[in-house]
């Protein structure tokens, strides 16, 4: 396939090398040193190494020899971006980025494709989006990217990566996804079909939208209710202090809704603990946490459960609804378990799914970051986080 003659090209050529000064400190040998760490520092953290045929992670001789040749520090920012692909996992991301690396799913997307019965499905839309505002709606099929048809553009994004065409459905929607969201610095192509007919549509990158500056939370009230959304806001501890005031007048009368449908970019356990704290009179477990590398270097399994803790004179008894959907995304998704775990009702649709708990890792000589799930979570039933289904 000569994927110069294609529009697509463009997209799934390896990632532009921007320019980057010349170090004095380093040089090109610490630069493939670190490229073979950062193999290593995979197979000996990534806590789903189950998801692969033999438990063996993915490394084949295309990024094999990308890894031999890595000279520089943009060489091994790509050669990283390009590793972590392989691993079909959305919280698997590099700490630093190209103007053109690939945007970020869920945080910097605004479509969740699935593949089913060999067709790429709109499972959802990211409300007030770019192809929300277009009239995309879930249940269309995703049909072209640029113009290639999707199937062929995710065989291409595959064998980009030195990928062979027998990939398992989920890679094909993780690929599908990825190329959905397109590069940062660029408009996608899309195109649609449906019972109406097709549709296709140019979509600026969603790292273009403005973000909304509505503060953490966005609180609504009537008799009955009291809805709290969390705008994208779990990473902030500033959010601690504006849930406070805002459940400072519950009633236990009321129902309180907690809307987690835009939280995609996570966020951390302290502001998950403290909202949590609200719902609990006595220490009380909300997930388990499992460390695989742990037992692949000694042999000796570890898992523990952790707990969330009452706060002092802050206590809400009554009925709590979480709404999530997609754009619920890890801590997000932490939060949801979690409050779950303590009596509230989950309402909404699937989460993002996103895998575990990330772990930052450096590498030795260069000291480039990347971050990658090295904990499995699950639910205080023993169900893994990323399967926990919504009524």
């Amino acid at each position: 396939m000569d994927l110069k003659s294609l529009d697509i090209a463009k997209l799934l050529l390896p990632i532009a090398l921007i320019a980057a000064p010349a170090s004095a400190q380093h040089d090109p040998e610490d630069y493939r040193a670190d490229a073979e760490q950062v193999i290593q520092l995979i197979e000996q953290n990534y806590a789903y190494r189950d998801r692969f045929p033999d438990a063996q992670i993915p490394i084949n001789a295309t990024l094999r020899a990308e890894a031999d040749s890595v000279d520089d520090s943009a060489d091994l920012l790509a050669f990283t971006e390009r590793m972590l692909l392989l691993l079909r996992d959305h919280h698997a991301i590099t700490g630093s980025s190209f103007s053109d690396s690939w945007a970020l799913v869920p945080s910097y997307t605004d479509l969740w494709i699935i593949y089913r019965d060999g067709v790429y499905l709109v499972d959802a839309v990211r409300g007030g989006s770019p192809a929300d505002r277009a009239g995309i709606t879930a249940g269309m099929r995703l049909t072209h990217i640029g113009n290639m048809p999707v199937d062929q553009a995710v065989a291409a994004f595959w064998a980009d990566l030195g990928e062979g065409p027998n990939v398992h459905r989920e890679s094909q929607a993780f690929a599908a996804r990825v190329l959905a969201a397109g590069r940062r610095d660029r408009e996608r192509r899309l195109s649609f079909a449906s019972d109406a007919g097709a549709l296709s549509v140019d979509l600026p990158s969603m790292y273009d939208e403005p973000r909304a500056a509505s503060g953490p939370i966005t609180v609504s009230r009537d008799d009955d209710t009291l809805l709290i959304r969390f705008n994208d806001s779990l990473g902030d501890e500033a959010t601690i202090q504006a849930f406070d005031s805002a459940m400072a007048d519950a009633d236990d009368a009321q129902h309180v809704v907690l809307d987690l449908t835009d939280t995609p970019s996570g966020g951390n356990t302290t502001v998950a603990r403290g909202i949590m704290g609200w719902f609990v009179d006595e220490p009380s477990p909300y997930q388990i946490h499992e460390h695989p590398a742990e037992e692949l270097r000694t042999g000796i399994a570890r898992r523990w459960t952790e707990f969330v803790m009452p706060r002092d004179g802050m206590y809400f008894a009554g009925d709590v609804t979480v709404r999530v959907g997609r754009w619920t995304g890890s801590m997000g998704e932490g939060l949801a378990i979690g409050m779950q775990a303590q009596g509230a009702s989950l309402e909404g649709g699937p989460m993002a799914g996103l895998l575990g708990a990330i772990y930052d890792l450096r590498t030795d000589r260069t000291g480039l970051l990347f971050k990658l799930p090295a904990e499995r979570l699950y639910a205080v039933d023993g169900t893994p986080r990323e399967d926990v289904s919504v009524p």
